[in-house]
């Protein structure tokens, strides 16, 4: 998060706010709905799902394992990509209780 002072916010509002950052580009999102549908890891087949470089899928891969979405292995020469259930579970109890505690505004 760089400079924003994040010492300065709560544990639950850093949580929230890393993860809406791993989900803030359409690839990390067509990326987490690909490895969903697939309902087991992929070695080397989402780079053939998007309109991107290989080293541009790598980014978000990254960015996604870095955040705790997803899980990476290693096998033989390729890396194969999972869902981590464990921190989706978390992300949709943290993000469903954020909006749950927004109302609309009366404006």
């Amino acid at each position: 998060m760089g400079l924003s002072k994040t010492e300065a916010f709560t544990k639950s509002q850093n949580e929230v706010a890393a993860i809406a950052k791993a989900l803030g580009h359409p690839a990390r999102i067509a990326i987490l709905q690909y490895l969903a549908q697939q309902k087991s890891c992929v070695c080397g087949d989402i780079v053939d799902e998007l309109p991107l470089s290989q080293s541009t899928v790598s980014q978000h891969l990254k960015e996604l394992k870095n955040a705790g979405l997803i899980k990476g292995e290693v096998e033989g020469p390729s890396v194969c990509y999972c869902i981590e259930p464990k921190a989706i579970l978390k992300a949709r109890k943290l993000l469903g209780d954020l909006l749950q505690n927004v109302q609309e505004s009366c404006c």
